[in-house]
């Protein structure tokens, strides 16, 4: 049986005296795809902010590979080798293509392949190859997620988390940015992808978690849910 590439276990989270995670508990098998849905507020990002080490939870346990990190630094989790491509994408938009791959590139541990360098990462994304040399802050806003995605890359994670990496794009690219995930998923990458577009998540997904107003509402294969049928009007107000 695969093991856990990440599990949130009987999260709490607060924000000062606001209680936005309630014993939140799912995981992220090793070479599985994770979507992660929910409404506005629901608590995905806090949620990703809590597995990076950005926000220690009050309550319950974070594992990466099956070593707690909860309580540790995010310089620590990453090392462990998770990513986050962040909603906003958060690039550094005063330095090149190429300078914003470089700040981030790290060798993965002892005994893990190296698979991604600031060459491969450009060869996976030809249109950031063309503009290596230009400011991050001039691209489009495609190719700024693009940039995003490839400077979580070469930091060689085992696992990804990616927030709302279709947000604000058009649909051509959109449907770039999500045949780059695939790929990743082909490759083996653990994945959870935060995404406001069900269709999206449910095209790509191996496993569905489901927030509603930082609950745990539905947790089960994609496939599963595909059979059975899920109200997604109730938990995401859509049809």
């Amino acid at each position: 049986m695969a093991s856990d590439a990440l599990l949130l276990a009987d999260i709490d989270a607060y924000y000062g005296d606001s209680h936005v995670l309630h014993r939140v508990s799912f995981r992220c098998g090793e070479g599985r795809l994770l979507g992660l849905l929910g409404r506005n507020g629901a608590g995905k990002t806090t949620s990703m902010n809590v597995a990076v080490g950005l926000l220690p939870p009050r309550r319950g346990a974070v594992e990466i590979n099956g070593t707690r990190v909860d309580g540790r630094s995010p310089e620590t989790i990453a090392a462990r080798g998770v990513a986050l491509v962040p909603q906003g994408r958060r690039i550094f938009r005063s330095l090149s293509v190429r300078e914003n791959l470089a700040v981030a590139a790290r060798k993965p541990p002892r005994g893990i392949p190296l698979l991604w360098t600031i060459g491969s990462a450009l060869d996976a994304f030809p249109r950031l190859r063309e503009r290596r040399d230009q400011y991050a802050g001039t691209l489009s806003g495609g190719e700024q997620q693009m940039l995003a995605i490839a400077r979580a890359l070469v930091s060689n994670p085992r696992v990804l988390l990616m927030d709302e990496p279709s947000e604000g794009l058009a649909p051509q690219i959109v449907a770039e940015v999500m045949a780059t995930i695939r790929r990743l998923k082909e490759q083996g990458l653990s994945i959870v992808l935060v995404e406001q577009n069900a269709k999206l998540v449910f095209d790509v997904a191996d496993d569905i978690v489901i927030l509603n107003s930082g609950r745990v509402a539905v947790d089960a294969s994609a496939a599963e849910l595909k059979r059975s049928g899920v109200d997604l009007h109730q938990h995401l107000g859509i049809y």
